[in-house]
């Protein structure tokens, strides 16, 4: 146990010199459940994925489709509001940003935020310069395999911290969805589930904006 201990606080201190470590966050070498909610069950030939709201065409998917899309692979740092973070997770899925440069959707000039529906009617807001970057995926996969259901099963957005890449903005993990259902494309901001709750609309995790 204290080897353990010891160990992990050898890695944080590392981690922590490289300037990847948060104000606020510890190293954590599991992967704490945290959501509001049972977790759903996942029926296949019922479930879709839509793109809605300021496009110029809705789409939908059916889970076979969906897993067809182009898919992409990164490896990048979460950080969770509740001060926990875990490095170099791997997740695998589809890029919006690929979505969107190879036509497969065509957002309207009036399109800037983005709004997350979930299961049970869950919501999160994000900039839509956040969804379209490097470090936002929609993940079927983590660290090789599918997602477990208590993470979002089958699918859930994912935004964190790529390494050498500060320009990009690092919010807090809950700011992607899990067991995602659709993309809203909004005009203006709305807040989510957790906005409305008192989190913080933007949630940079550099400058600790855990609460509104």
């Amino acid at each position: 146990m204290f080897d353990s201990i010891f160990g992990r606080k050898e890695i944080e201190k590392r981690i922590a010199s490289e300037g990847r470590l948060p104000p606020g966050q510890s190293l954590t070498q599991k992967f704490p459940v945290l959501h509001y909610g049972p977790v759903p069950r996942f029926n296949p030939a019922a479930w879709d994925f839509r793109i809605w709201g300021e496009v110029q065409q809705p789409k939908s998917w059916t889970w076979d489709e969906f897993q067809a899309l182009p898919r992409a692979s990164i490896e990048m740092d979460i950080h969770c509001v509740t001060r926990w973070s875990k490095f170099d997770t791997v997740w695998e899925g589809v890029s919006v940003r690929t979505l969107l440069d190879s036509g497969l959707i065509q957002l309207k000039p009036s399109a800037q935020y983005v709004m997350q529906h979930a299961e049970y009617g869950f919501t999160v807001n994000l900039p839509l310069e956040v969804v379209l970057a490097d470090n936002f995926l929609l993940a079927t996969h983590f660290n090789g395999q599918p997602i477990t259901p208590d993470h979002g099963y089958p699918l859930r957005g994912v935004v964190g911290y790529l390494r050498d890449r500060q320009d990009l903005s690092t919010p807090y993990f809950w700011k992607g969805a899990k067991w995602l259902r659709s993309l809203e494309f909004m005009a203006q901001d709305r807040p989510g589930f957790w906005e409305q709750a008192g989190y913080h609309n933007q949630a940079d995790v550099w400058k600790e904006q855990r609460f509104g």
